[in-house]
């Protein structure tokens, strides 16, 4: 049976997406501005972890934020949950986001992602989707702004090892863009299938990477790097 805090916590969420249907047809009447559709996207994710901390006790603490690279880089992050994409919206503003088409199906947010911060890419479509990927990914480091990648290119269990897609360093190769590794460890609390719980999410940033380098190099530096962080809290997944 979902917990009392999980049904008033889903409660929530649909009562403050609901709010954005309004501002959405502002937006669209007036030709989809992209800034305003941008902060009213990173409000609407601000909300969703105000609701988590106040209504489930799920809170979040970030370690080594320093590391953020001043100037667009490229943020590679391991995948759990469903925290950290939306977590991102507001743990990196204006962050492009590359991101699976099913997401935009969510009725009113999809409307915000598609036309925010996310690149859209349809995994089934192969090279077109890797070709989306890079050509959308180049114009927003263009305009200013870091890109965010999921290399595992879905949820994985905690426990999992890193495993990254081809994706990623053919990312990396193409955007020439040093790198940020972060690791989170989100699948304690919200597993993929699975109701959020109280704890604290830690997003890790790791120590960043020039680009240029080579294709071993950048695994070295961003997968085994990402699998040895999350280390530190396996044994805690082993015990629960």
């Amino acid at each position: 049976m979902p917990s009392l805090r999980s049904v008033c916590f889903n409660a929530y969420w649909a009562a403050w997406t609901a709010l954005f249907l309004a501002p959405l047809l502002a937006f669209a009447a007036s030709g989809a501005p992209a800034r305003p559709i941008r902060a009213a996207t990173r409000l609407w994710a601000r909300g969703i972890l105000f609701g988590l901390r106040g209504i489930v006790g799920l809170r979040y603490v970030e370690e080594g934020r320093e590391r953020i690279p001043a100037e667009p880089c490229l943020i590679v992050a391991n995948h759990q949950s469903a925290w950290e994409t939306l977590a991102f919206l507001v743990l990196v503003p204006d962050v492009a986001i590359i991101a699976k088409r099913e997401l935009v199906a969510i009725p009113v947010v999809g409307w915000f992602l598609r036309r925010s911060p996310m690149i859209i890419i349809d995994r089934a479509n192969g090279t077109q989707a890797l070709r989306t990927m890079i050509e959308e990914s180049r114009a927003a480091v263009a305009a200013g702004r870091s890109v965010l990648i999921f290399p595992e290119g879905t949820r994985s269990a905690f426990g999992a090892p890193v495993q990254f897609k081809r994706g990623a360093e053919l990312l990396y190769g193409k955007l020439g863009l040093p790198v940020l590794p972060v690791a989170v460890n989100s699948g304690l609390y919200w597993p993929s299938g699975s109701l959020s719980r109280p704890g604290t999410v830690v997003v890790s940033y790791l120590a960043p990477l020039a680009a240029g380098l080579s294709a071993a190099a950048f695994m070295e530096g961003t997968e085994r790097a990402i699998d040895r962080e999350l280390d530190r809290w396996r044994p805690t997944a082993a015990a629960a």
